[in-house]
């Protein structure tokens, strides 16, 4: 069952990925609804937020778990975890950028 329910969760990701690429096709076309772009706009910005709220938590996390269990390492784990959100951040960004294309598509 978790192996069914993890390749629906996978292919469901595929579809949501797609739309964005889809939306970009048509409005290259010159036949883009609206409502196609906006789809895409919505779907990028919560995927992008929604994957990197869940990395940053797992990263905290992590990084809370090891500080707890060996207070000393505290200085290098802190440095790794900032450096690591920022880099999951600069992936939400990716997809604000994304959908700031999609929208200058819109007009």
């Amino acid at each position: 069952m978790k192996k069914i329910l993890s390749s629906l969760f996978v292919f469901a990701a595929a579809l949501l990925g797609a739309v964005p690429a889809f939306a970009m096709e048509e409005a290259a076309a010159g036949g883009a609804e609206k409502g196609t772009i906006a789809m895409a706009i919505a779907v990028t910005i919560a995927v992008a937020a929604f994957g990197g709220a869940i990395g940053q938590g797992f990263a905290v996390n992590g990084a809370m778990q090891g500080i707890a269990r060996n207070p000393g390492a505290s200085g290098k784990i802190m440095t790794n975890m900032i450096i690591g959100l920022a880099m999951i951040e600069s992936l939400v960004i990716y997809g604000l950028v994304i959908a700031f294309m999609l929208l200058g598509k819109m007009g």
